[in-house]
């Protein structure tokens, strides 16, 4: 039986002017992108994250997905590394990283000289695919809540509808998530099943929650959903709006998007920038 593939993430951490984050190993003797392998059971955008702090210092938020690269190790397994171009939280400054086994060296270095700087092909190939994404964007994630008891099962209120454990589970897991996107502003619905869904992030971080009866299946209301979304596409930080799968569509078409079927606790992250979709990411748990 083939070995299981490697999996790993990793970020090309960019800067206003044009600098990207360079790491060098001394057990390859190579310069690179931060990133490293996947925890058990750990999300590639929580790993994207970790890894970077870890190898850097610097705490990221991460903007679009870039294609994510595939190779034979020198073990004869495959290894698949998804990326992101991402964005440094707070201070840039890596004069004060610890050096060690793994990490000897952290440099911010200017795009021109990045492409002559690493060693691989396929890292200046994620370079190159960077280049068109690494301006400064927000992300705007349409959530749709967890997994709820059934509308057969439920006999009350359906604006009152729980979440199954298995929601509540999920809803703990998109923590990491949405904080990976820089989220600090969290909209949902007003039905339960979709407060829930965003309830551990809004305990977790202290950001405060504000819910629409508009954002509801009961109480839906065009002119205010694409109020909202307008308002947030200009908006200068990551947001999150968490509605139910027959509204779906309303968001979409609001933003100037193709439909999404996005299943139970799925997320479709949109990247903007000055009011304009610069990318979107599909991202399930």
């Amino acid at each position: 039986m083939p070995a299981p593939d490697v999996r790993a993430a990793g970020a090309v951490v960019t800067r206003k002017g044009g600098d990207v984050l360079l790491v060098h190993r001394p057990r390859y003797d190579d310069w690179s992108f931060p990133k490293g392998k996947l925890d058990a059971g750990e999300h590639a955008i929580t790993a994207c994250v970790r890894e970077v702090a870890e190898e850097t210092g610097l705490d990221v938020r991460l903007g679009p997905s870039l294609p994510s690269q595939r190779y034979d190790t020198d073990r004869g397994r495959m290894k698949t590394v998804d990326y992101w171009v991402a964005r440094v939280l707070g201070n840039d400054d890596v004069s004060g990283y610890a050096f060690n086994d793994e990490i000897d060296g952290v440099e911010w270095v200017p795009w021109s000289r990045a492409v002559d700087r690493l060693t691989y092909d396929y890292d200046r190939d994620t370079l190159q695919q960077a280049k068109r994404l690494r301006r400064n964007s927000r992300a705007l994630v349409v959530l749709r809540h967890g997994h709820a008891r059934s509308r057969r099962a439920w006999r009350g209120d359906d604006r009152r509808r729980p979440l199954l454990l298995s929601g509540e589970l999920e809803a703990q897991r998109l923590v990491p998530l949405l904080a990976a996107y820089g989220v600090s502003e969290v909209h949902s619905s007003s039905s339960v099943r979709c407060v829930a869904s965003v309830t551990p992030f809004v305990h977790t971080t202290g950001w405060p929650l504000h819910t629409y009866d508009e954002l509801s299946e009961e109480g839906v209301d065009r002119p205010t959903i694409d109020a909202l979304l307008a308002g947030l596409l200009m908006a200068g930080s990551g947001s999150v709006v968490c509605t139910h799968r027959p509204l779906l569509p309303a968001v979409f078409e609001a933003l100037g998007l193709e439909k999404v079927a996005l299943e139970p606790a799925e997320m479709l992250v949109i990247h903007h920038r000055k009011g304009k979709v610069v990318s979107a990411d599909r991202v399930a748990l």
